[in-house]
Formats: structure tokens, sequence, C-alpha cells
């Protein structure tokens, strides 16, 4: 069995590591300390949103809203993107960005005209309340965030930013993203 450091045996005592160890002593022969790394992921994933999620549905904004606010926001003025770029900038596919468009339209917190540059095309814009409404909700959004990484310094911080961000593009690139 792999010797643990004490960093690990001290900080790391959770559900994930009581798995690996679960899995060792069953099949000894199997290698679990992945699960380390991504179970933690997915863990940290699950444990976060209820505590990220608060202040939109507050705001009446569903999951992945805020996305196609920042986005525009996060765009140069007028703040406009088209639903291809949209889709793109969230992550999304252009069917799930269309159907947050039509709340974020419905609320009056962005507009869809036609795209002068393709005719089939649309254009989304932020409003005024859309623009105040991203404006405040960013700055509470990474407040929370600020707030949960509190556990590790700065340089630990961007240590792990750095290795997270080495890693994603290695599976992206790997699955031809």
């Amino acid at each position: 069995m792999e010797e643990r450091t004490a960093l690990d045996q001290s900080a790391n005592r959770d559900a994930v590591r009581s798995i690996v160890d679960a899995w060792r002593a069953r099949l000894p022969d199997l290698d679990p300390s992945p699960l380390l790394i991504l179970g933690r992921i997915q863990r940290l994933a699950a444990v976060c949103d209820p505590i990220l999620r608060p202040p939109f549905a507050a705001a009446r904004l569903a999951p992945g809203d805020f996305d196609v606010l920042a986005a525009l926001r996060r765009s140069a003025p007028p703040h406009a993107l088209s639903n291809g770029d949209l889709a793109r900038a969230t992550l999304v596919t252009p069917g799930g960005v269309t159907k947050r468009i039509d709340r974020l339209a419905a609320a009056g917190l962005v507009t869809r005209t036609r795209d002068p540059a393709d005719a089939r095309g649309r254009v989304v814009a932020l409003t005024e309340a859309g623009r105040q409404l991203a404006d405040k909700l960013i700055r509470v959004h990474m407040a929370n965030e600020s707030a949960i990484l509190e556990a590790l310094d700065g340089d630990e911080q961007q240590l792990l930013a750095s290795l997270l961000g080495k890693l994603l593009a290695s599976v992206e690139a790997g699955q031809g993203s």
C-alpha cells in the first residue's frame, strides 16, 4: 500500500479517502488513487453548488441563466453576442442557450434582434436591467467563491488553478474539443 504523507493524513480525511481505502482493502491490485483527484473534484462540485446557487435563485434565475448574463457582460459593449457565440461562451448546446435566452428575454434582462450579418441569425444583448443584475451578482458570486477557497493560501490557489488548467486542457485535447 502506498505511503500517505502527513498532509494527506491530516488535511484529507474525507469520504473519498474512505472510498479509496475501502477499494485498496478489497482489491489490493487495483490503484484507486485517481479517485483522490477526480472523486474530490466531483464531490466539490456537488457540495459547492448549494453554497453558490442561492443568490441566483433569489434573483429568479434558473440554473445556467447567470452564465448567459455573465457571457454577455464580459463581451465588449454593446454586450451582444450571437446564439452560437453564446453557446461557445457558456459551453452549452445552441438549443440549451435558446431556452435560457427565452427565459431572460421574458424577464426583461436581454433583447433579441436580427443579426445584420446573417438574416437567419439573432443577436442577444443585455438590457440595462440585465447589465445591472449581472454586475451585482458577479460581485456576490466572486465573494462566495473566495470564501470557499479560504482554506488555501494564495500560492496554493495559484498552484491548484494551474494544475486544474493543465488537466482540463489535456482532457479537452484528448476529446478533440
